[in-house]
């Protein structure tokens, strides 16, 4: 049960009772709070044991008040598959793929929305709205319908055709504008203000970042009671690898694990990568990234609120941020098929792409427990 909510910036408190955007102190994301002392005695992996595996195993972590308001698809709990002959391809020993694409509508954007959509619920939320590059809205039209929400997605006109057919099937309003996620967010935000739609928007709202946060606890749990060496993850918005971040640091005062975490690395597209070239010029924050372009629609999000939390958890780790082409990615979306059976979007090709580049670089060491985070379903980018 979330105790209050924080600014990322200042440290701030508010209200966790109420609905919130970014926070009104520094229109910053919000973190929620939870009395994690009170938890150390009970909330341990042993608890954990018995229980079902979706990311709702963690509730004490998880902002909901009551059981009856929450929403679900089966989602978390994703497996953790060693990958053995990628890692002789990729020039690794001990290498393993937390395949996000086995959550509901295909994607690891089922963690984020489903946490938002019911606390939003839960709030007194009847209406919602996202911009998207595809996954999101797909997450969003899901569960609002599960949850009896009316739900409103913009989306960039290229984007893939399954994705756009999936998310009316699912019962929203879908409208398609000329532009990237950054042109769908302005229009959101008139139809928020127009229509009194509760914002979904990455990191604009405080609870998409408490379902991602259930990746971490999973890979814990999935590595018998321990943290991989590194997590390569592709890098948009950013949520998944600022949620691990924040669990790590309830794991470490929860008394789970002590100082030690996994060296972070951001991947990003050649043609989009506003956190690369921050990290690169070590800045707090990402400059927008202009024309932005690159097939993986997930990748294409030219400025991302939560940069700041991105860039701290890379250089506080000792990780990296890295670019790789679109061709790169095809390729390892081909090779990561033929030798785990596992067909990645274009984002999972990304972090297979990048592998002998840390290694090459000396980010990586060959013998490191690596795992690659495949962040949805390659079926859901067949037309692209």
């Amino acid at each position: 049960m979330v105790r209050t909510l924080e600014c990322t910036l200042c440290g701030a408190e508010h209200e966790a009772e109420r609905l919130h955007g970014v926070s009104p102190c520094c229109s910053k994301p919000l973190y929620p709070r939870y009395d994690l002392t009170a938890l150390r005695s009970t909330f341990t992996p042993r608890a954990l044991r018995k229980r079902e595996p979706s990311l709702w195993r963690y509730a004490e972590v998880l902002p909901m008040r009551d059981v009856a308001n929450r929403i679900t698809l089966g989602e978390g709990y994703t497996p953790m598959l060693p990958a053995p002959r990628l890692a002789r391809e990729l020039g690794v020993t001990n290498l393993w793929i937390k395949d996000e694409g086995q959550n509901p509508t295909g994607s690891f954007k089922a963690r984020g929305l489903v946490m938002a959509i019911a606390r939003a619920r839960e709030l007194g939320v009847r209406e919602v709205a996202i911009p998207s590059a595809g996954n999101a809205g797909s997450a969003t039209a899901a569960y609002a319908a599960a949850g009896g929400l009316s739900a409103h997605v913009v989306v960039p006109r290229d984007t893939p055709r399954p994705i756009v057919e999936e998310m009316r099937a699912l019962g929203a309003d879908v409208e398609l504008i000329d532009g990237l996620i950054t042109d769908a967010a302005v229009r959101v935000a008139a139809g928020a203000k127009e229509h009194g739609w509760f914002d979904l928007s990455t990191l604009k709202e405080p609870y998409r970042v408490e379902g991602k946060k259930t990746m971490g606890y999973e890979l814990f749990e999935q590595f018998n009671g321990k943290l991989p060496d590194a997590i390569v993850y592709p890098t948009g918005g950013g949520t998944g690898l600022v949620g691990m971040w924040k669990a790590f640091a309830e794991m470490q005062e929860l008394g789970w694990i002590g100082p030690e975490r996994p060296k972070m690395f951001c991947v990003q597209a050649e043609g989009c990568a506003p956190i690369v070239r921050a990290w690169e010029q070590d800045t707090q924050f990402a400059e927008p990234w202009q024309n932005a372009h690159t097939y993986a629609a997930g990748l294409r999000v030219p400025r991302a609120i939560g940069d700041f939390l991105i860039l701290q958890g890379i250089r506080e780790s000792g990780g990296a941020a890295i670019t790789v082409s679109d061709d790169q990615m095809r390729a390892a979306v081909q090779l990561m098929g033929r030798t785990t059976g596992i067909f990645a979007a274009p984002e999972g090709g990304a972090t297979a792409a990048v592998v002998p580049l840390l290694v090459e670089r000396g980010y990586l060491k060959r013998d490191e427990e690596i795992v690659l985070f495949n962040t949805g379903s390659g079926l859901k980018y067949v037309s692209a």
